[in-house]
């Protein structure tokens, strides 16, 4: 298991730690496109991890759009929102994290993403999510339990965060992912942004094959194989994006997770629905 992904044996050891200190946080981030907030959080108090906060997808893990569509349809959430929200969930500088979603993790991807970016490197996300946690036969809790504030600090600039100028510069040199579903990329069923296609010279690497049907990331070795197969060569840098920010985040940590080359993918949280808020700039549709 890599040291970014735990599984619920795992977890459920670390929990049960003596030291208070080595227990992790767990946070919650039930979400997926299309579901409100009210009924992401009514899954939630349905069952979740014991001790778990829920996070809301806005205002912590990215804020509103603009009028405009500049910045997407999930923007970086700004500073004393993301450190307000990592606080009240119990986040600490000192306690590592743990971070799931109901069983995909791209709403854990996003929260794990974020909190490396503002300086947090304890943070692994649960493999298969609160499903891989109801297999594992391990016990759960309703409602919302009582959390402990935490006292995070948050800095800026753990991780490579681009905007669109900086997308063109990797087109340039380096390599860039549009994690999307395929046909979203050939510019085919798009349901989700006013305009079709891709950004030209992407390479379509949907970020939902990265994981089996039951959610858990597919082995390290696997996703090595699935990325030169696509495309990716590892000798290059890699930058990601997807619609709104939330695929381009599990597909960094999918790539993470292969150990191959020097990914260390940058991500472009803005993405198409940024992307597409200048009519200037060039789009492409097909394979």
């Amino acid at each position: 298991m890599s040291d970014l992904l735990i599984d619920p044996a795992e977890l459920a050891e670390l929990l049960a730690a003596e030291d208070p200190e080595e227990r992790p946080v767990l946070l919650d981030i039930r979400w997926s496109l299309g579901t409100s907030p009210e009924d992401n959080l009514a899954e939630y108090l349905a069952g979740h991890l014991p001790g778990a906060a829920f996070m809301a997808m806005k205002p912590g893990l990215a804020s509103s759009p603009s009028e405009d569509g500049r910045g997407g349809r999930h923007p970086m959430p700004k500073l004393a929102d993301a450190q307000e929200a990592f606080r009240a969930a119990g986040v600490t500088d000192i306690r590592p994290v743990v971070v799931y979603d109901g069983a995909t993790s791209l709403g854990a991807a996003r929260a794990w993403w974020l909190l490396n970016f503002f300086g947090k490197d304890e943070v692994r996300v649960l493999d298969g999510g609160y499903a891989a946690w109801l297999a594992a036969g391990l016990p759960t809790e309703t409602g919302e339990p009582e959390i402990e504030r935490g006292d995070i600090v948050l800095t800026p600039g753990g991780r490579r965060l681009l905007d669109a100028d900086g997308i063109e510069h990797y087109l340039d040199r380096h390599q860039v992912v549009d994690s999307r579903p395929a046909d979203r990329f050939r510019g085919e069923n798009e349901t989700i942004d006013p305009v079709a296609g891709h950004i030209p010279g992407a390479i379509s690497i949907p970020a939902l094959k990265n994981v089996d049907e039951a959610g858990r990331f597919l082995p390290a070795d696997d996703l090595e194989m699935r990325f030169t197969a696509r495309g990716i060569q590892p000798d290059k840098r890699t930058a990601i994006y997807c619609g709104s920010g939330i695929q381009a985040c599990h597909m960094a940590l999918a790539m993470e997770v292969a150990e191959v080359g020097v990914y260390d993918p940058a991500v472009y949280i803005g993405s198409w629905s940024d992307w597409i808020s200048d009519p200037e700039r060039p789009i492409t549709t097909g394979p």
